[in-house]
């Protein structure tokens, strides 16, 4: 085996665009697949189709985990914990901090080295310039595998603790999911109201253009506990989203995600930061609702 040689286990739509990227430029690259057949145009492309997951283990020191999520990963190489002994597994699939922690454990257990990935890319995106993905795990064995794991996005260590890539990786998802949400309510209020989503495309790219500076100008008062009521207050808010959630209702659309938001701000003044900078909420989410 060479620096040159690498394994991709998991041939969905991510793990197809990463042996891709591997043949690109120029690994020596082994696939498999639960369904073989997913894997047909990547042999066409040169790589090799291991017939087991042992022999896919067997072909690299380097293997590249492309799964849905641990269970997955366990489903899948526990049958073949014999060839794990001195390989280096890098799990790029999705689950929580803990999971990772509990993942890097079994493979030690079992002989291996372990890293965590969060990539912040989709499939189109591997391979090209301007993303990156989140490591953590040993650094010697982050450092030794650098150059085969930037072939795929550009890389971003956090540490030595398994479960913190995974942790960025999931306060992304977090942020990018809730306002997914965010957005797919608002233009279905538009379309209550006959406006298309085109129409509004112009107004709500300006309202997430000014993301950036309102993070940057309350984030480190959040980290100092501090939420002056000196910009915005949270009494404001609770008539803003309260005003939102009337709108919704009057537009006969699903008003869930409202009364959720209201229900939280409103917990928030109760709790003594009406007075308060909206941010102040962050003490309330901290904490399980009652």
């Amino acid at each position: 085996m060479s620096r040159h040689d690498v394994t991709v286990i998991g041939l969905g739509p991510m793990g197809r665009a990463m042996a891709r990227a591997f043949l690109g430029r120029g690994y020596r690259v082994t696939v498999w697949n639960r369904t073989a057949h997913k894997a047909d145009d990547l042999v066409g492309a040169g790589a090799d189709r291991a017939a087991t997951v042992q022999g896919a283990l067997a072909a690299s020191e380097l293997v590249i985990l492309s799964l849905t999520d641990h269970h997955a990963m366990y489903s899948a190489l526990e049958p073949a914990v014999e060839a794990l002994p001195g390989r280096v597994l890098v799990n790029l699939g999705s689950d929580t901090p803990e999971g990772a922690r509990n993942a890097a454990r079994w493979a030690s257990g079992h002989g291996a080295q372990y890293l965590t990935g969060g990539v912040q890319a989709s499939p189109p995106g591997i391979g090209q310039p301007g993303f990156s993905t989140f490591y953590s795990g040993p650094r010697d064995v982050f450092d030794a595998h650098r150059e085969a794991l930037e072939v795929l996005t550009g890389t971003d260590y956090r540490g030595e603790d398994p479960g913190l890539a995974a942790l960025y990786y999931q306060v992304g998802m977090d942020l990018f999911w809730t306002t997914v949400l965010g957005w797919l309510h608002a233009l279905a209020l538009a379309d209550a109201h006959g406006v298309p989503a085109g129409e509004i495309l112009p107004s709500a790219s300006s309202v997430l253009s000014g993301m950036p500076d309102f993070l940057a100008f309350y984030t480190q008062r959040i980290d100092e506990g501090e939420y002056p009521g000196d910009v915005e207050r949270l009494a404001m808010g609770v008539a803003s989203v309260d005003h939102v959630l009337q709108t919704a209702r009057s537009a006969g659309i699903d008003t869930s995600l409202p009364t959720t938001v209201l229900e939280i701000f409103r917990r928030g003044a109760a709790a003594g930061h009406a007075d308060d900078s909206a941010t102040s909420l962050i003490e309330v989410l901290k904490k399980p609702a009652a």
